[in-house]
């Protein structure tokens, strides 16, 4: 089995090239009030500075042999604020979307988004679901100006349980209908630590026809009591036939057994090479994204650690072959 390792968003390797730089909008109204058109251009100037430091992580990803990377959901700042609502952001960043679609699209890389958690879907209130579309669209709107087909994803959790998640799930069912087919059609679903199980997820992904990204580390904060991993996998893998990518993973160690739920700087190697043994009795192929505080040297060092393992060939410095 082929499996590539990507990481989220920022480099602790590669210096001053945060791509999440903000302006909130309390500085934003600030500079408004002495000079409207100053405090836009502030904004902008802060887009092209996170755009152009994504570019060079992309860079840094190719030179370092990384193919797949989860970009920033902080790239423009207030781009879906209201009070902004009139500003064509894609319009003046063209130029700079433009070129970071084309190193993507030339380098052959697996690129997604990951927007907040307050981006639901199954929300029983009408404006938290209208707010919720208007989000993924914005992320669609980038992925779109960059010049990047459905390939590039949006990963997103089944939403919250409102004190009942039966109803909760097929009220997700009823607001799909409602979702545009533009958005729709990007559109991954996670397990989540906390609310909904690795085998619900997977449920509804089935009924609607969607893939699913498989978290294992949120399979251990939150599954079925008897539930296994190696059940679970053949019908996730089998989501993603059709889609052209392979299928996805998530992978994470807990901080310490108080707070299990968040990410350890570092990802615990013995648990993901057990886990990639299993999943090679049902995949050729997996792409791995790894979720820690040290980013990409937390990947480098994941790879390294399971590339010293039984049955393991280090392909590279982000790809391996058990």
């Amino acid at each position: 089995m082929h499996v590539r390792f990507g990481f989220v968003a920022m480099s602790v390797t590669l210096e001053k090239a945060s791509p999440s730089k903000s302006v909130t909008l309390k500085m934003y109204r600030e500079i408004t009030q002495k000079d409207p058109k100053a405090a836009l251009e502030k904004i902008i100037r802060t887009a092209r500075e996170n755009l152009n430091n994504t570019l060079r992580l992309l860079r840094h990803c190719k030179a370092n042999q990384v193919s797949m990377y989860r970009f920033s959901s902080k790239l423009i700042p207030l781009a879906t604020h209201p009070e902004l609502k009139e500003w064509n952001y894609v319009k003046d960043l063209q130029s700079e979307l433009a070129e970071i679609g084309r190193f993507i699209r030339e380098n052959g890389m697996r690129v997604s988004f990951h927007p907040d958690h307050y981006t639901l879907i199954n929300s029983p209130k009408d404006e938290v679901f209208v707010s919720s579309i208007n989000d993924l669209a914005h992320h669609c709107r980038l992925l779109q100006a960059m010049g990047l087909d459905e390939r590039a994803r949006l990963v997103i959790h089944v939403g919250g349980g409102y004190n009942d998640k039966e109803n909760s799930l097929e009220r997700f069912i009823e607001n799909w209908a409602r979702v545009p087919r533009g958005i729709a059609k990007r559109i991954t679903l996670e397990n989540d630590d906390k609310t909904f199980t690795a085998n619900e997820t997977l449920n509804l992904c089935e009924k609607l026809q969607l893939p699913m990204v498989l978290d294992i580390h949120h399979f251990q904060c939150n599954h079925e009591e008897g539930s296994a991993l190696e059940q679970l996998y053949p019908r996730f893998a089998a989501t993603w036939q059709g889609t052209e990518l392979p299928p996805k993973a998530h992978v994470s160690s807990p901080k310490d057994n108080i707070n299990y739920r968040s990410h350890h700087d570092y990802v615990d190697a013995d648990r993901v090479y057990a886990f990639l043994r299993m999943a090679r009795q049902y995949t050729h192929t997996l792409d791995v994204m790894v979720e820690a505080k040290q980013k990409d040297e937390a990947m480098f060092r994941l790879v390294r650690d399971i590339s010293a393992k039984k049955g393991v060939t280090q392909r590279s410095l982000a790809a391996l072959e058990l």
